[in-house]
């Protein structure tokens, strides 16, 4: 057979293929799951343990400092793990079929508020103990589903539009399953008067709704995977390199540095707003706790329509003029939110949907530039290893959400924040706290946001950059013919 023919490389053409929207969907659908989880917690979790379950600021941020750091550090045991795990089924998709039920589990547990004593200040303690631990296995669980779920998406396709196109999809999911899951807690918070019957009920109903999407992606994207993974075994070698060595390769690699940096910065804005938003909605602008998801829905509809919009903008300018458009108009807006006054509520509304517009880049631009950087690697050592660059873009990226959720909860503290007694009313707030709740919610993302756009300027691999690669990548496959 003549290194022309089709049947030569019937796998490889694959991995260039258009890809048909029944896979899209599928795909898309995996991220359902950890968005439903991701987003109450990121908006909710904080809230949850100073007025509902009377942890103090400073203990609830060493709660989910905790939960962070083990979450950073099991991203590359898992991603190692997953590139060196062989199944019928390809690297990734076992992970996702068995951790499911586990991560649903154990996201339930983190909502409730077991009575361990009668004493305030032994059952606080216990209670901190309590969350701990549960973190820890929902963090890790998290992983298991979530980390394999990523690294799909290199070995999906090798198509440099396709892959933007595929992230929206992934995305758009993300978006509307965040959405949702706001949706959801307005409705239950609107009929459930008790707070720890709210979030109880919340925490089951998204724990189900996390699980059934992510066994929709396993058996969607199941065909094309088994029929990419014999080509993918006779390509690479499965020689492992030391843990040491890959760390060097993968921090040797220049623009994944920048990759990862960007991510961080743009992501570190995401959640700080996001844990803060509660606060500021109900104690800055003075409004009930049922218009935190109608703020939180302004954000991320806007997101959702606009993801669309910078895919197909991306196609014809580049990633990266498209995420400079996206991080200008959410600095304008953080920098709004720090100068608005109680009563401003169309305002409010305005630059809400104002940062939904840079918070959809923050999505779609990071992840599309990884598989770029993989392919990189590729080239330069003959091996594929999505599974270390994803774990450890996370696991940078976990470490300094961490840090971040840490501060916040420290600085809450030091204002002077005054977290509720289980079944009273939420007390009053300082001046000094409300001052710290708006420092919190602009200067703070915008150095952020500022620094994700240093970083995104000197980012090296453009379009064309990025065929050169894959040209390279072809010729030497048939070198290797």
């Amino acid at each position: 057979m003549s290194e022309s023919s089709p049947e030569a490389y019937p796998a490889k053409s694959q991995l260039s293929e258009k890809l048909n929207l029944k896979t899209k969907l599928a795909y898309g659908a995996g991220d359902l799951g950890p968005a439903f989880t991701a987003n109450i917690t990121a908006f909710f979790l904080l809230v949850f343990f100073t007025n509902v379950a009377g942890i103090s600021p400073g203990l609830a941020g060493t709660i989910l400092l905790i939960g962070k750091i083990w979450d950073a550090i099991n991203d590359p045991i898992v991603g190692v793990l997953s590139d060196r795990t062989t199944s019928r089924w390809g690297r990734r998709l076992p992970w996702l079929f068995w951790g499911a039920i586990p991560f649903g589990f154990f996201y339930v547990l983190q909502w409730v508020i077991p009575q361990f004593s009668t004493d305030p200040t032994a059952q606080r303690w216990s209670l901190f103990w309590y969350y701990v631990i549960i973190s820890i296995f929902m963090n890790a669980f998290y992983t298991v589903v979530n980390l394999p779920y990523t690294a799909l998406t290199a070995e999906i396709t090798q198509d440099y539009n396709e892959r933007t196109s595929l992230t929206s999809f992934r995305f758009a999911f993300s978006i509307g399953g965040s959405i949702l899951s706001v949706v959801l807690a307005q409705i239950v918070f609107a009929s459930i008067p008790d707070p720890r019957q709210q979030y109880f009920v919340l925490a089951i109903a998204i724990g189900i709704l996390a699980v059934s999407p992510l066994y929709w992606c396993v058996w969607g994207v199941r065909d094309r995977v088994i029929a990419l993974e014999a080509h993918r075994r006779d390509r690479y070698s499965e020689e492992s390199l030391p843990y040491l060595q890959q760390l060097k390769i993968v921090f040797s690699n220049r623009p994944f540095l920048y990759v990862i940096g960007i991510y961080l910065f743009s992501w570190l804005s995401v959640q700080v707003t996001a844990a803060i938003i509660p606060y500021f909605v109900v104690n800055v602008m003075g409004l009930s706790d049922t218009a935190v998801p109608t703020v939180i829905i302004a954000v991320q509809g806007t997101a959702l329509l606009m993801l669309f919009v910078w895919s197909y903008i991306s196609e014809r300018i580049g990633k990266k003029a498209v995420y400079f458009m996206g991080m200008s108009l959410w600095i304008i807006a953080q920098i709004g939110l720090f100068f608005l006054q109680p009563g401003q509520l169309t305002l409010m509304y305005v630059l809400a949907v104002m940062a939904g517009f840079g918070v959809s880049t923050a999505y779609l631009v990071p992840w599309s530039m990884m598989p770029d950087v993989i392919e990189l690697d590729e080239l330069r050592t003959g091996q594929r290893r999505e599974g270390i660059f994803y774990g450890f873009m996370v696991l940078l990226q976990k470490f300094g959400l961490a840090f971040g959720l840490f501060l916040l909860g420290v600085i809450l503290e030091w204002s002077g924040f005054q977290e509720s007694v289980p079944g009273q009313a939420i007390p009053i707030q300082p001046e000094s706290a409300l001052q710290a709740i708006r420092f919190a919610i602009a200067p703070v993302p915008t150095l952020c946001l500022i620094l994700g756009l240093v970083l995104a300027y000197f980012y090296p691999i453009t379009r064309e950059v990025h065929a050169q690669i894959l040209l390279q990548l072809k010729e030497r496959d048939r070198g290797n013919s």
